[in-house]
């Protein structure tokens, strides 16, 4: 059988399997690329309020079983000594060496059952660690939707759905029927929405304050008019946002939504996990996109503590993967620290006017999101010295400007700017990538998160802890 194993085998490293990929652009599936306008769309989060169909672009897994908790606590750096009935954390797992592999949003709906959502290198994880090891655990996966359904049929286990914005507290209390639950940030609580009883996480993806609902696949249509129609009766613009918009709430927040999992060197455990990986999984078939060339594939890896989850660690828990790692990785000089990236105004407006001049253009900047790539990885450079690594990239509306998220040394201040090389440094086989000449940007350091709301008014969690 095909693995990720015997497609590495294709080529002399990683990165270059990855960096010819030809799975073309990323795709975040069957929901419309835009009700109205993607700037109408980014600006309502911050204005008035919005409504994300989130229902089909993240894999879903339900773990359960008498050792839920302890095989989940054994995977995922979190503490769960603390993780009662009706809660969520952002779950992260790293590999032996303590390498980020992804993360999930983990709700605890029972003792014994939990559900995980987010993208598929953390799903494809915990199946393969219910196999190799003897747990006492039962799975169910649901894959996100098909990037392309071509008009087929699309079905999930759940429905969910998030409105957030400064007007979204009229919007709960007219489906409610009455006044919501005052629910803590990354709680869950039972509301109403018209005759349904739906669970509800206080969250906000880009800052303001939201819930993210969820229930059944077969009451999604029943949901969405009752939503529709309380905003309708509230007097509230509730603003449906399209796929292209959605993508780009996490510059506001200053969430990095695609690391490259940590998991294509190790061996033991890691080498099994490969061979169970098949030819066609993410991890295979994914993309590197970027500036940033380097045989060394652990070059593109990212730690705990770079990406600001260091205090998510149980340090007392017995034992879970990548313990020992971590602890030799805690305070290690080589650990960068995230930040955002405010891209030059005149410098962007040169790369795009390339495109209207004779001769090779640089790389487009497609907006308002030009990640090309499963995952990115530009150069930041202090003069010839690569000092960062930008790892996801877009235009906000909000703050008219392009940003990006990525990590840099130690010893870069806040309003240091710097120079990001944009744009492939050779031909790939890459189908998003067009023939283009790199170029560079001036990039201004900047606050994580970078929206104001977010950085002032978020619950204390990673996107409020001090990471630069």
């Amino acid at each position: 059988m095909k693995s990720l194993t015997t497609t590495m085998q294709n080529y002399a490293n990683p990165v270059e399997m990855l960096r010819n990929s030809r799975i073309g652009m990323y795709v975040y599936p069957v929901v419309t690329p835009e009700f109205s306008n993607w700037r109408l769309e980014q600006a309502a989060w911050r204005e008035s309020a919005v409504l994300f169909d989130q229902s089909h672009h993240m894999d879903e897994l339900i773990v359960e079983g008498p050792q839920a908790e302890a095989f989940l606590a054994h995977h995922g750096i979190n503490a769960f000594s603390n993780f009662d009935l009706n809660r969520a954390k952002h779950f992260v797992p790293v590999t032996p060496a303590g390498h980020v592999i992804g993360d999930h949003i983990i709700f605890r709906e029972r003792e014994d059952k939990f559900i995980l959502v987010g993208r598929a290198p953390v799903s494809n994880w915990l199946q393969f660690c219910a196999a190799y090891g003897s747990w006492n655990v039962r799975i169910k996966h649901d894959p996100r939707s098909p990037s392309r359904p071509e008009g087929e049929r699309v079905l999930r286990t759940h429905y969910r759905y998030q409105i957030q914005g400064p007007d979204a507290p009229k919007i709960f209390e007219k489906m409610n029927g009455g006044p919501i639950p005052d629910i803590k940030f990354f709680h869950v609580d039972w509301i109403k929405i018209g005759s349904k009883k739906v669970q509800a996480l206080r969250h906000g993806m880009s800052g303001a304050p939201g819930l993210e609902v969820w229930g059944p696949y077969e009451d999604k249509s029943y949901i969405l008019s009752t939503i529709l129609q309380a905003a309708e009766d509230a007097g509230v613009d509730l603003v449906r946002c399209g796929s292209r918009a959605y993508s780009t709430n996490t510059l506001e927040s200053g969430w990095i939504p695609s690391p490259l999992p940590g998991i294509y060197t190790g061996d033991g455990m890691m080498a099994d996990y490969r061979d169970w990986l098949g030819a066609d999984s993410y991890e295979a078939a994914g993309s590197i996109g970027g500036s940033f060339v380097s045989d060394n594939i652990e070059d593109y890896y990212v730690n705990p503590f770079e990406l600001g989850y260091g205090f998510y660690i149980g340090w007392k828990k017995d034992d879970f993967i990548g313990k020992e790692a971590l602890q030799k990785l805690k305070d290690a000089p080589t650990n960068r620290k995230k930040v955002t990236f405010e891209w030059n105004k005149e410098d962007v407006l040169k790369v795009i006017a390339t495109a209207f001049e004779e001769g090779m253009p640089a790389k487009w900047i497609d907006f308002p999101q030009p990640n090309y790539a499963s995952s990115s990885a530009d150069m930041v450079m202090d003069g010839d010295k690569m000092v960062g690594m930008s790892m996801f990239n877009g235009y906000s509306w909000n703050e008219r400007c392009v940003l990006s998220l990525g990590v840099v040394s130690q010893d870069v201040q806040i309003n240091d700017v710097l120079t990001l090389k944009w744009g492939e440094s050779d031909d790939t086989a890459k189908t998003s990538a067009e023939p283009h000449k790199q170029a560079e940007i001036r990039v201004r350091v900047s606050e994580t998160p970078y929206a104001k709301e977010a950085r002032e008014n978020y619950a204390d969690s990673w996107r409020t802890k001090a990471t630069a």
